[in-house]
């Protein structure tokens, strides 16, 4: 098997898997008991969230465990926005931003907020001159993700954060950091941001526990409402047994490491790409090397992803949540549909090797010699 779809999801790592154990064996404990149970579970939670905002380089009551990545943008977002209202109600955000963040503004435009859509060019870059212009003193909120999911850009976010301070002052600065955390360094407060949504199945953690860093003294005005957990923003039992996992998960990080084992694959996988006549590379050259978004004109992305999953060899044509639907990202990007309609997205971890992606090469060069033949 070559599993190269590890921006959707991630196997798990033996000390995410160990910890797990641990939780479900020991601290099942409701961490808002007062015996000793719920006091051994309150204790393990506190542990997960000291790993985590050091991590994130803040403080750990800066630290808000969600369910994942689409629960932390939504709080993010909708939250920010509604607690904010009196403020102003002109929002910022990209036209590339994953699904949940997109559907966030989509749905707070039908309730009476302006929201300006920032341009990208063809590698997904933000246009930086456009959102200098469009950023004012009526700006209350902006939101641009760290990587892009499909292509790998990585967004200057130091920079943008440095304009949002000069020309929208009031403005809260929210980052997607799903795709970037663990792979690269996520320090928010050298980054500049207020929030910042994290997922722990992008990292070898189960599905079900994810982060939301959130600065002090910033408001939210939460749509979860229940008994108060995580100082009221996410309310609602801790998952211990998915915190836990993510804990073991953030233990095994090594972001040297992990990225020059991950550059060789990616280069390795450019070098054959660019070889194949027709053939297009769609993420930019200093994209973070986990993903690589690739096009073989003439070859639509499902026969591609069919052949190929036939021989247990398993990529994407884009956002897993975009369930082939035409990439919004790379319709953004203004690619002509003929790339878009056979693009691939092939997305890496420690775990893969050379020897996959010599497997893949293979596959894809016999994939396209026998499609031509059935025509």
């Amino acid at each position: 098997m070559v599993y190269f779809d590890n921006s959707a999801t991630t196997p798990l790592c033996e000390s995410s898997l160990s910890e797990m154990k641990a939780a479900v064996d020991e601290f099942w404990g409701n961490p808002s008991s007062l015996h000793e149970k719920g006091l051994e579970a309150e204790l393990y939670l506190e542990k997960a969230r000291k790993m985590s905002s050091d991590c994130l380089c803040c403080a750990p009551d800066e630290i808000i465990f969600t369910s994942g990545g689409t629960q932390g943008n939504n709080i993010a977002i909708l939250g920010s926005a509604f607690a904010g209202e009196k403020k102003g109600k002109t929002l910022i955000t990209t036209k590339i931003e994953h699904p949940s963040v997109l559907r966030s503004f989509e749905f707070l435009e039908n309730r009476g907020f302006n929201v300006k859509y920032i341009s990208v060019d063809s590698f997904g870059r933000v246009d930086l001159n456009e959102l200098e212009n469009a950023l004012n003193d009526d700006v209350v909120f902006v939101s641009v993700m760290f990587v892009n999911n499909e292509l790998g850009t990585i967004q200057p976010v130091g920079e943008i954060s440095r304009l949002i301070r000069k020309r929208a002052k009031k403005a809260l600065f929210h980052s997607d950091m799903v795709q970037a955390f663990g792979k690269m360094r996520t320090d928010v407060n050298r980054l500049g941001v207020d929030i910042a949504t994290l997922s722990g199945h992008k990292i070898h953690a189960p599905k079900g526990a994810g982060v939301l860093f959130v600065k002090k003294g910033t408001k939210l005005l939460s749509p979860s409402l229940g008994g108060g957990q995580e100082k009221g923003i996410r309310s609602g039992t801790q998952p211990m047994p998915s915190i836990a996992g993510l804990y073991g998960a953030m233990k095994e990080i090594n972001i040297t490491e992990s990225a020059e084992k991950v550059k060789k694959i990616n280069s390795f996988l450019r070098d054959a790409v660019s070889g194949i006549e027709g053939a297009f590379i769609n993420s930019p050259s200093d994209a973070l090397p986990y993903v690589l978004n690739v096009s073989f004109p003439g070859y639509p992305s499902e026969v591609l992803l069919n052949y190929l999953s036939e021989r247990k060899i398993y990529v994407s044509s884009g956002s897993a949540c975009a369930k082939g639907k035409k990439s919004e990202i790379l319709t953004a990007a203004d690619l002509s549909s003929e790339r878009i309609n056979s693009s691939i997205r092939l997305s890496f971890s420690r775990y893969n090797t050379i020897d996959e992606a010599r497997a893949f090469v293979e596959a894809i060069n016999a994939a396209m010699k026998d499609i031509k033949k059935s025509r």
